[in-house]
């Protein structure tokens, strides 16, 4: 086999293990797959039409993310967060996050945030056309880039693993119910206060938003959904 033909079948094979790992992703954000069970991996393969090698591959690329965790000889289990795990991850974030809005409020030129106002406006819409995948990539995106303008590439790094590892799940019925929304229409209110130089604002803003986000947790784990049977299914098999 020549060369440029294995390096394109490693690029498709690639692409699909992506593939699978975002229509788990999904699953898991929608209450589809639940914490504390364990999926193998050929029976996942068989409900998304394709082999067990990119759902095995996948999972994987999820367990580095703290998603899911390997049991031997039997799959995956997703991973299942205690309300203590969660208000640890919520108070190490406010550790980070608060004085480091605070920082960026009083250094950084009102432009440079106003770039940010698309993302938080799209967080917005998503939130209101209950597209979960949408709104939680331009949550993220909208909080990396904002701690980025502190410039501190390790802290983003900190951040954004906290926050894959304090990942919603089952947020289908809050969409639904438009609490999500709330949530999301705070990122332009935090743009504002700082586009302001209010520092204090800010950071009490921050704080806020963060207790927010842990309220969703709560109000999620009052009314844990039943699992439905997985509908994605991936065109390339």
């Amino acid at each position: 086999m020549s060369e440029p033909q294995s390096r394109k079948l490693v690029s498709v094979r690639e692409h699909l293990r992506d593939q699978v790992a975002n229509a788990l992703r999904a699953a898991l954000i929608a209450g589809e797959l639940q914490p504390g069970t364990v999926y193998s991996a050929p029976a996942l393969a068989a409900e998304y039409g394709v082999s067990a090698t990119p759902v095995r591959e996948a999972m994987l690329d999820l367990a580095r993310e703290g998603l899911v965790e390997p049991v031997r000889n039997k799959g995956f289990r997703v991973t299942e967060l205690s309300e203590r795990d969660l208000d640890e991850f919520t108070e190490i974030r406010a550790l980070i996050e608060i004085p480091t809005v605070g920082e960026v409020t009083r250094s950084v030129p009102p432009e440079r945030l106003e770039a940010l106002r698309p993302v938080a406006e799209e967080i917005v819409a998503a939130a209101r056309a209950g597209d979960l995948i949408g709104y939680l990539e331009a949550d993220r995106r909208f909080h990396l880039e904002l701690l980025s303008l502190a410039g501190n590439a390790r802290l983003v790094e900190t951040v954004s693993d906290l926050r894959k590892r304090s990942r919603l799940y089952g947020l289908t019925e809050l969409a639904e119910a438009g609490m999500l929304v709330a949530s999301a229409e705070e990122h332009a209110e935090l743009l504002d206060l700082m586009i302001a130089g209010d520092v204090a604002g800010a950071e009490e803003h921050m704080r806020r938003h963060l207790s927010h986000v842990r309220s969703l947790w709560a109000a999620r784990k009052r009314d844990e959904p039943e699992r439905t049977p997985l509908s994605r299914r991936l065109g390339a098999r």
